[in-house]
């Protein structure tokens, strides 16, 4: 059996020359309210260009799942998972996106990014 882990997996950016995107839509995210109790459910939106190294699906899948059963509110879980997957791979750019359910009538989004020192995005290609 398979189970939760604080550990990501990495593998090496097979085109390291060039700026290019990844994006991974996680839309199972649980955790629980630091507060009540009562489980959060999220989507994560994440997006990075790779510097050395990439995350490896099935450790980030398990890495989320270690979440399920820890309190945490979504400012700072949002923040700390930006925090490992930037340890973990040392990316150019990584931006994670947490779109929370309602809880209260409210919906939640919180938005987190990292950029490389010196790092600056390529200039948009406007076509014909």
């Amino acid at each position: 059996m398979t189970e939760p882990t604080s550990r990501l997996e990495v593998f090496d950016n097979p085109a390291p020359e060039r700026d290019y995107t990844i994006r991974m839509s996680i839309p199972e995210f649980t955790c629980l309210c630091p507060k009540t109790g009562q489980p959060d459910f999220a989507t994560l939106e994440l997006e990075y260009v790779p510097n050395l190294r990439c995350i490896e699906l099935k450790s980030l899948k398990l890495y989320i799942w270690s979440f399920r059963s820890r309190g945490a509110f979504h400012e700072a879980v949002t923040n700390e998972i930006l925090r490992d997957l930037v340890a973990a791979t040392d990316p150019r750019f990584m931006r994670i996106l947490a779109k929370f359910n309602v809880r209260g009538g409210i919906y939640t989004t919180v938005v987190a990014e990292h950029r490389a020192a010196g790092w600056l995005p390529a200039a948009p290609v406007e076509l014909p």
